[in-house]
């Protein structure tokens, strides 16, 4: 290989890498976002245990109770995946949101429902592994840093200096102001949308067979 190509591959390798740097976060917290609010919107929903909910649990053959523990959990999830930092609770949080949501549809396949019924579970299972895969260093646990993370962002080997690698809990507190202003969005706007959605959730589960007119 002459140098010129030598030259030419290693410049493509940085473009290719420099790329990946901005995707990445943008991926991530597209993917984080619609899995925190899916997970914030669903704590709302369950433990006040609206219409939707109801019909749901009952077509599926749950308990009633299901839906408050649902809810509480979900509210847990919610926090520990928009926190910073507390990477083993965030493997609990994502690994707890995946089985809901993929449970959700293989109950929905076990009460013979179509794709009408299971498509957005998946969708919200198939957002939680995205997140869970493009989350930063900082939010990783060091066994599962990618092979990409720089030393700097405190990477693979955790080198890096002491402010950079990844700690159990944050003290700093502009590191919470975000995910807390967030959240208190994020919950106002599931309280104060459930006048608006119960409607057409009504709708939709008599189209779905599953309440009558």
């Amino acid at each position: 290989m002459s140098i010129a190509q030598e030259t030419s591959n290693k410049a493509t390798g940085a473009r290719s890498r420099w790329n990946w740097s901005r995707i990445r976060p943008i991926a991530f917290w597209a993917t984080t976002f619609v899995v925190v609010f899916e997970l914030t919107a669903g704590s709302v929903w369950n433990l006040l245990t609206i219409e939707w909910i109801e019909v749901q649990l009952e077509h599926l053959g749950y308990p009633h109770f299901f839906a408050y523990i649902l809810g509480a959990w979900q509210a847990g999830a919610a926090v520990a995946i928009i926190a910073p930092r507390l990477p083993l609770i965030k493997e609990w949080a994502y690994v707890g949101s995946f089985f809901l949501w993929s449970g959700a549809v293989a109950s929905h396949l076990s009460a013979g429902d179509g794709v009408e019924s299971w498509w957005v579970p998946l969708m919200f299972a198939t957002c939680a592994i995205a997140s869970w895969v493009l989350r930063p260093p900082d939010r990783r646990l060091p066994e599962t840093r990618l092979r990409g993370d720089r030393p700097g962002d405190a990477g693979q080997d955790g080198a890096g200096p002491p402010e950079t690698r990844p700690r159990a809990w944050e003290t700093r507190p502009r590191a919470w102001a975000v995910p807390i202003v967030l959240l208190v969005v994020l919950y106002a706007v599931s309280f104060l949308s459930l006048p608006t959605v119960e409607a057409p959730l009504h709708e939709r589960a008599v189209e779905l067979g599953w309440i009558d007119e």
